[in-house]
């Protein structure tokens, strides 16, 4: 499942690079929010020329990251839906290995630039340093089982969407709350490296400082959940 917002350029590599790793068949679901999106010349162009697997999805939840996300997740009918990005920065060499731990049994999987293998290159030293010290800091002091939990290149299980539900309205933290969610209800989460590299062309999506508060909210409720456990004590129903 791939959100899109005027990716003209890295489209077509993002769609080629998936063929490349994709060892089974698969749906390239691309969620857009209007017909302004210059992706979708690219797209049709694609599917005029007979490209099977590829499926459009119009955003359903209203514009933004978190509303495609969610459009996107919602039209998966396949057993197991991936995030990824548009930009070439997921490593999509490790689409085997993520399908082969969901295979295995985990409800997730999480694509860590952070445990060993796993890497990350360039992008703004803020953003890494946050995003880094939460991954780190929820996997050793609360126990969650993934080292990136901010990462969204994720594995997700079909039933596991059709269970919790996505609250998130603003970026792409929806990756993190699925995934404290998911161990906050006891479902099993694995994880495999993963090598990202910021984007060589066009924009970035990511906005810091307006999407930080959302992420920190996540943050506290994961935080928390392990902390509550390590206690004896029951987990919390819903993040505040």
């Amino acid at each position: 499942m791939i959100p899109v917002r005027d990716e003209p350029v890295s489209i077509g590599p993002t769609l080629d690079e998936l063929a490349r790793h994709a060892d089974r068949p698969y749906a390239a679901r691309v969620v857009y929010d209007d017909e302004t999106d210059t992706t979708l010349p690219v797209l049709r162009e694609r599917l005029a020329a007979g490209q099977e697997r590829l499926f459009l999805v119009r955003n359903a939840h209203g514009k933004g990251a978190a509303a495609a996300l969610r459009s996107g997740l919602e039209s998966v009918v396949e057993p197991y839906a991936v995030v990824v990005m548009a930009d070439l920065a997921d490593d999509l060499a490790a689409l085997p290995a993520m399908l082969a731990q969901a295979d295995a049994g985990c409800d997730l999987v999480c694509g860590s630039r952070y445990m060993r293998g796993g890497s990350q290159t360039g992008g703004p030293l803020l953003k890494r340093t946050l995003s880094r010290l939460a991954g780190v800091s929820l996997h050793w002091i609360a126990g969650l089982p993934t080292h990136d939990v901010t990462n969204s290149f994720k594995l997700y299980r079909k039933a596991l969407l059709e269970r919790l539900e996505i609250e998130s309205t603003g970026g792409f933290e929806v990756g993190m709350e699925l995934t404290i969610k998911a161990w906050a209800a006891g479902l099993r989460i694995g994880e495999v490296p993963s090598h990202w590299r910021d984007r060589s062309d066009g924009e970035s999506k990511f906005r810091l400082w307006r999407w930080l508060p959302l992420y920190l909210r996540w943050y506290r409720f994961g935080l928390s959940t392990g902390l509550r456990r390590r206690l004896g004590l029951p987990s919390p129903s819903a993040a505040s």
